[in-house]
């Protein structure tokens, strides 16, 4: 079932998402509606906290992207078709050491909104699966950008608190707009 996604102003994108703790059908059926609400607003990855829910949940998939990144699930490389869409249950994102690079980032929550993000190139992110098994994916490129950019909304952080000054100044007019748009109607 496609889900609602919230736009910026809704105070739901400010909350730490709260841990998981029961891997059952409710939260493998919430994982499944994430991932086609995700497809059919054209992303790569959704937090729950898009979804109006403040969870540490997010999903991911970046099949159809052309970026080229790399990556170790448990220590090995399988095909993308089998590990995406991928669920992220309580994830911790540790930095590799190693350059940060700027890259134009986009938010379902943030319509026609795009702006540069410095971030990591390579990360290491410890999460469970919907079934409550531990993993750890280590990845640079586009992936290591969404794992990170999903991982901020899980904690209440939101891109644009990423870019610099210079680069919000810039959309502050939409984001004023966008923001209005979200107001509850009286």
């Amino acid at each position: 079932m496609v889900l609602t996604i919230v736009h910026y102003g809704d105070p739901v994108l400010k909350k730490k998402g709260a841990s998981i703790t029961a891997f059952d059908a409710k939260l493998a059926k919430l994982a499944d509606d994430m991932v086609e609400t995700m497809h059919d607003a054209a992303g790569i990855g959704l937090a729950a906290q898009q979804v109006g829910l403040a969870l540490q949940l997010c999903v991911m998939d970046l099949r159809e992207t052309e970026s080229d990144f790399s990556y170790k699930l448990d220590g090995s490389s399988p095909p993308l078709d089998l590990i995406m869409p991928m669920a992220l249950v309580n994830p911790v994102v540790e930095v590799v050491p190693e350059p940060k690079e700027a890259y134009e980032e986009g938010c379902l929550s943030f319509p026609e909104i795009r702006g540069d993000v410095v971030r990591p190139e390579t990360i290491r992110v410890r999460f469970q699966d919907i079934h409550g098994q531990p993993h750890e994916l280590i990845c640079d490129g586009l992936l290591a950008r969404c794992v990170q950019h999903e991982v901020d909304h899980l904690n209440g952080i939101l891109f644009i608190e990423r870019m610099s000054k210079a680069v919000l100044a810039k959309l502050e007019p939409q984001l004023k707009e966008l923001k209005k748009a979200a107001r509850p109607k009286k």
